[in-house]
């Protein structure tokens, strides 16, 4: 028989998988009395967890909702699975999703077995994900890199810049910056003794020297305005528009590109956020539906574009065919 740590992390398990046991299948799964269950379940109870339990012959038991996220208990395959939907999920350019799924992710990886590290890796770098369309950096470099730079740690890594033979690196982390289907380090060179940004598809085996640092004043608004400036890239633009579709359908064509407010049963607010004006009007137009756009004025140019261009290219038919 299992000690009683064990069991109860087990039954902490089994309550995860569930909505609802009875007590006869808890206690077999256990082997265990349905005696013993119950002071298991009240152990539990002691530790915070709020499971709840009904007498009868619908009677059994579960785990409510609570005050605080308990901790999960995975399977191998599980924890696979949680990790590279996690990574996915941190270069989505969902807003507001890539550092909360950052930090979820090097919760995971910085728990999981070097086999199933390494079967993550895997799996991201074999897989195409409509997500992640930039290069694909391994969970094991992204959550070293979030670490250092929470922990206001020194990092070395190896780096190639592009077109550039192989050098080593000593930098200060400020931050992780994911931008155009990449992510970037902002750091502070210890070696160049300035500021530079790094994609992190070119770095190589990064990790902590174990020496701290004080934070150094960043010379920009923020990490994502510096690596703009430093890359070259353009600012985004952020588009909307009033689509007289139900948000249903106007998700289902959009998908996680659009941020979708119902305003009623038969009309929504698109907000999309891009570097290019291109695939918002194209979006637009998947969907099939009149709209109006709110702005900003550059969009509402550029759809008058495309509109112009496309009956032009409709009104060619009215020409005589040429010999």
């Amino acid at each position: 028989m299992a000690n009683t740590s064990s069991r109860t992390l087990r039954l902490l398990s089994l309550l995860q998988t569930h909505r609802h046991w009875s007590g006869t299948e808890l206690a077999d799964r256990l082997g265990v009395s349905e005696r013993t269950l119950r002071r298991d379940v009240d152990r539990l109870r002691e530790l915070g967890y709020p499971v709840s339990a009904a007498r009868g012959t619908d009677g059994g038991y579960q785990l409510a909702p609570g005050a605080v996220l308990p901790p999960l208990l995975l399977d191998d395959e599980e924890a696979v699975a949680l990790a590279v939907g996690i990574g996915d999920a941190a270069q989505s350019g969902i807003a507001g999703m890539q550092e909360a799924s950052l930090r979820a992710l090097t919760k995971v990886i910085r728990v999981l077995p070097p086999r199933l590290r390494a079967r993550v890796d895997a799996l991201r770098e074999m897989t195409l994900s409509v997500a992640a369309s930039g290069p694909i950096v391994t969970a094991q470099v992204l959550t070293v890199v979030a670490q250092a730079c929470r922990d206001q740690e020194r990092l070395r890594f190896g780096y190639t810049a592009r077109g550039s033979a192989p050098t080593e690196r000593e930098v200060e982390p400020h931050r992780l910056v994911a931008l155009g289907g990449r992510w970037y380090l902002v750091a502070y060179d210890l070696t160049r003794h300035d500021w530079r940004s790094f994609r992190l598809d070119r770095l190589t085996e990064p990790a902590g020297t174990g020496t701290r640092f004080r934070p150094r004043p960043l010379p920009a608004e923020d990490a994502a305005a510096f690596v703009q400036a430093a890359s070259g890239a353009p600012a985004p633009y952020t588009v909307q528009a009033l689509v007289h579709a139900p948000a249903a359908r106007v998700r289902q064509a959009v998908g996680q590109w659009g941020t979708i407010e119902p305003l009623d049963h038969d009309t929504c607010r698109i907000t999309m956020t891009s570097t290019s004006l291109d695939w918002p009007t194209q979006a637009l137009g998947n969907v099939g539906a009149e709209f109006e756009v709110l702005g900003p004025p550059e969009f509402a140019a550029h759809v008058q574009e495309w509109g112009t261009r496309f009956i032009r290219a409709t009104s060619a038919t009215d020409r005589p065919s040429l010999p």
